[in-house]
């Protein structure tokens, strides 16, 4: 079982024609269920800023606006992500084996992605990089 989990929240969009990256949150989780709180708890942040409820919000009037049919739905789908259960599940079953989940929806402009992986993981990968170099030989 792996202990610890490295999370990430990131959005990607393109300025001069070159993808760039905006950090949106880090989090180091001690354990795997606040890793899944985490993921969820951003999922449904994004979400919220994209598609805030006009109810809820204290926004002047006019300022929401719909967007063309054509656009994905981004807050729908993490929406969606977040209260899937058997998508929980999943998610908590590759992390536990210590393997890499991306989670990544995109609307016309922008791709959202959520990342998280093991701490352990995360060593062992550095250690195996590393590994060819300590043993070759110098000429």
């Amino acid at each position: 079982m792996h202990d610890e989990f490295l999370c990430h929240v990131t959005a990607y969009g393109t300025c001069d024609g070159r993808r760039i990256g905006v950090p949106l949150g880090t989090y180091r989780a001690p354990t795997l269920a606040l890793a899944l709180w985490w993921l969820r708890d951003r999922a449904s942040w994004i979400a919220e800023r994209l598609d805030p409820s006009p109810e809820t919000s204290n926004l002047p009037t006019g300022v929401l606006v719909p967007v063309a049919d054509t656009v994905p739905d981004v807050p729908a789908k993490l929406r969606a992500w977040c209260a899937d259960v058997g998508q929980q599940g999943l998610v908590a079953e590759e992390l536990a084996g210590g393997r890499l989940v991306r989670i990544a929806t995109r609307d016309d402009t922008t791709e959202y992605e959520l990342l998280a992986e093991s701490v352990d993981a995360l060593r062992m990968q550095r250690m195996h990089r590393t590994l060819p170099a300590l043993i070759v030989p110098v000429a």
